[in-house]
């Protein structure tokens, strides 16, 4: 398995098939939030949103859109923060199936401060939010597709882009496998430890900020095994990172 991880895998996810969906993807979105908690996903998005914000001034009012959002319950985290910093947060999700955008209206039924919508990354309006994150959403992009989908979120942001994504590691990719064995869902026993091979290491990064327009791009590496990549909108020169792989 090590060697198969040298490289991301090229293999769909079967969240990934359009034609596929229905109550089983819902039932999958519901087990996927309980994996999330499990391996601190939310951790990394925070981290990330954090940096921007004081980056920009620490304002009173701040909107984030998250693309490929599932349910968004990475987002919940965002919202408690916000509570304590007095930050008047404003949160879209954002996905292309009906399934994740149904579980999104239940999970957050009664929060005013989030919004639910079916789209696409590449249809999102210029400049129409504060920041854009992305939770576990790149690497389901093909290598050659990757830097047209964050030049995409760039484009979209006023402040900057989050990415949290998982590092392609085989501690990582061992550890989802067996949790995935403790749901009944094929989609997550599936898609889990896929999504690890199809994750990120730190040439990976570097090479993606090569790409011109992606300069600013700053990545660190963060437990549970995954990245916060963090791309600021009118920065210029190359970041720096932290952690490796």
């Amino acid at each position: 398995m090590l060697r198969q991880l040298r490289s991301r895998a090229e293999a769909a996810e079967l969240m990934d098939d359009a034609a596929a969906g229905g109550a089983e993807l819902s039932e999958a979105l519901r087990q996927l939030r309980l994996l999330n908690r499990l391996f601190f996903a939310a951790a990394p998005t925070l981290y990330g949103v954090k940096r921007l914000w004081r980056q920009a001034g620490s304002p009173a009012r701040l909107s984030i859109l998250d693309i490929g959002a599932g349910s968004g319950d990475v987002n919940r985290k965002l919202l408690k923060w916000a509570d304590k910093q007095g930050v008047v947060l404003t949160v879209t999700l954002v996905d292309m199936t009906e399934e994740a955008c149904a579980e999104a209206r239940r999970l957050f039924a009664g929060e005013p401060r989030v919004k639910v919508q079916r789209g696409d990354l590449f249809t999102l309006s210029a400049e129409g939010t504060d920041i854009v994150t992305g939770t576990q959403f790149l690497h389901h992009f093909e290598k050659e597709r990757v830097p047209a989908a964050v030049k995409s979120m760039l484009k979209a942001s006023r402040l900057g882009v989050v990415i949290n994504d998982i590092h392609r590691h085989g501690i990582a990719w061992t550890a989802v496998w067996v949790a995935t064995r403790l749901f009944p869902s094929r989609y997550i026993r599936n898609d889990g430890p896929l999504s690890v091979a199809k994750g990120f290491r730190g040439g990976d990064w570097r090479q993606l900020r090569d790409e011109p327009g992606l300069e600013s791009l700053q990545f660190a590496w963060r437990p549970l095994f995954r990245y916060a990549v963090i791309l600021r909108k009118a920065a210029g020169g190359n970041g720096g990172e932290s952690g490796g792989g």
